[in-house]
């Protein structure tokens, strides 16, 4: 199958690392140029050289900015007035008991992984319109559809990304723009391993440690294992393409079969 992206420009949210950083590189590989963003222009230009290094050719450029702010979504399209290609990827997530949880964080799980996202597509979807053409990607959860006991919070937020997602998709109907949530299980990152370690003995070795989280919390993974970065980019590279011109409203999944659920 080949994905072509070239003449497109893509921008990543929350792309200097991790899965953000697989998406990046993934659609850079596919021909698009690709704006990369993080809240400090430091850890932005650290990213770019690395992404630079590490592709033969690719295009990237520097988009910093803190998008959990209206100044700093601003900030990011003022660098990048249009895009092609929105995947909005920035999230925060962390273990917490369910009645500790104060509404101060409440709130800023809402504000980071909800409302960054509608700030973007509220600037990026006008002009995919206008071009008939475009593809906004939000990269939600299985913690969407199977709430974590130890971080209801989060999983509240991707919940909500579903219905943004689905309602944006109806907002963009006709008009050549797809609007999608990918579904993204148990993935191996740093924060994830830091996380990983917030659950089982800090002094396991790490393979020892991932077998141990995904048999004890993580069970229903058909994988049994952390899904890699890559893994997750592939499909938002297909899902960015033309091939999946037919695809929309939907939360397709990169789960490892976590979600026990034969559908979406």
């Amino acid at each position: 199958m080949l994905v072509d992206l070239s003449g497109k420009t893509a921008l990543v949210t929350g792309s200097t690392q991790g899965i953000g950083a697989a998406i990046a590189a993934g659609l850079a590989r596919a021909g698009a140029r690709v704006a990369v963003n993080g809240r400090s222009r430091a850890s932005v230009d650290a990213a770019v050289d690395r992404l630079k290094g590490e592709s033969d050719g690719a295009e990237f450029l520097a988009a910093p900015g803190d998008i959990s702010t209206d100044e700093g979504a601003q900030q990011v399209f003022e660098a990048v007035p249009r895009a092609d290609i929105l995947v909005n990827n920035l999230g925060v997530f962390g273990a917490e008991a369910a009645l500790d949880i104060s509404d101060a964080e409440w709130r800023r799980y809402f504000e980071v992984n909800v409302l960054t996202a509608v700030r973007m597509i509220r600037r990026y979807l006008p002009g995919m319109k206008d071009g008939s053409w475009g593809r906004i990607l939000n990269i939600a959860s299985d913690s969407a559809f199977v709430t974590p006991a130890e971080m209801i919070h989060y999983g509240m937020s991707k919940t909500a990304l579903l219905a943004v997602s689905r309602g944006f998709a109806k907002e963009a109907a006709g008009t050549g723009v797809t609007v999608n949530s990918v579904i993204a299980g148990p993935t191996h990152t740093g924060g994830v391993e830091d996380f990983v370690y917030e659950l089982v003995d800090r002094a396991l070795p790490w393979d020892e440690a991932q077998r141990k989280f995904m048999t004890e919390h993580r069970p229903q993974s058909l994988i049994q294992r952390l899904i890699e970065p890559e893994e997750i980019a592939h499909m938002v590279v297909y899902l960015s393409s033309p091939l999946a011109s037919a695809t929309t409203g939907g939360a397709v999944r990169v789960d490892g079969g976590y979600v026990d659920s034969i559908v979406p």
